[in-house]
């Protein structure tokens, strides 16, 4: 099988790309950076700048899904400018692919998109499926909307669409858990808020074999990407700093101070989503990490 993935040589398209080699697979992968362009039997680079429409259009010779993972970080200050970035690079990049596509003769069948359990509101007490259509009114909760609007527009060719809506990502090299972790390893780890708003997560490892279980079973629609045990950010906390043998004894960072630090980022980490992965585990895909004990003991303990 052949596979394009954007977003390749990020967070999770390392791993996923790593999970694509285990299994034999040819990966081509599209970048913005040229001198990150390789040109291997089995990892193929190609140039694109969706901002200016460019797209080296051979990257789908031969491919019969795409993995879509391209996106601007949003752990950055939300100014007015960035936030169209953060829109664009995700809306974009799915037109562009969209209209390439549309405009030769191609192989490709499926495609499979990044998503985010922050389209549901935020809850203490609601657990949330795929089915749910209630929509949070966050910034971040519209840009998953217009995410999945333009992956969806792929069906009006006739490619079938999967959309991972990823919880709380844990891995050792970035995302959350270094910053998290960095705190108690110093002495002033605290929960953040109350303490009580509940991550769906998920490990790193765990989610790059999702990605390609859902290419191998040629699934399509929704499926919440995290664990069946979401924990309470305090909780969260609390393990890390069991793991890293550190103790926590400073108070709750209030939220007003967690405001003022992050601005209207502060949404991402006070927001509370419970989210359901049944739908995922009765297509039979089986988690290696399904207890934060054992996630954070692969990743910090190394």
């Amino acid at each position: 099988m052949k596979l394009l993935i954007t977003g390749a040589t990020g967070l999770i398209g390392t791993h996923v790309t790593a999970v694509c080699h285990e299994r034999g697979y040819t990966v081509n992968y599209l970048t913005t950076d040229k001198d990150k362009i390789e040109n291997k039997p089995n990892y193929k680079g190609f140039y694109w700048n969706p901002r200016e429409g460019e797209i080296d259009v051979s990257c789908f010779e031969g491919v019969d899904a795409i993995i879509n993972l391209v996106g601007a970080n949003i752990a950055k200050r939300w100014t007015e400018s960035y936030k169209k970035v953060i829109i664009k690079s995700r809306t974009e990049t799915a037109e562009l692919l969209l209209k390439s596509l549309s405009q030769r003769e191609h192989n490709v069948k499926h495609i499979v998109s990044a998503s985010g359990i922050s389209i549901y509101p935020s809850s203490l007490t609601k657990f949330y499926t795929e089915e749910h259509k209630e929509v949070d009114d966050t910034f971040i909760a519209d840009v998953v909307v217009k995410w999945e609007a333009a992956i969806d527009a792929f069906e009006t060719i006739g490619i079938d669409v999967a959309k991972l809506r990823i919880g709380l990502v844990l891995a050792e090299e970035d995302g959350a858990l270094p910053k998290l972790a960095q705190p108690v390893k110093l002495g002033v780890g605290a929960p953040l808020g109350s303490g009580k708003q509940w991550q769906s997560w998920i490990h790193i490892d765990d989610l790059a074999r999702m990605f390609v279980h859902v290419v191998d079973q040629h699934l399509d629609g929704v499926y919440n990407a995290a664990t069946s045990k979401p924990q309470t950010n305090k909780e969260i906390t609390q393990y890390i700093a069991e793991t890293l043998n550190k103790p926590l004894w400073l108070p709750n960072i209030p939220k007003p101070v967690i405001k003022l630090m992050l601005g209207e980022m502060a949404t991402v980490v006070l927001g509370s989503q419970m989210a359901s992965n049944h739908k995922i585990a009765s297509t039979g895909f089986v988690y290696e990490y399904h207890h934060i004990k054992l996630a954070l003991e692969d990743l910090l303990k190394n």
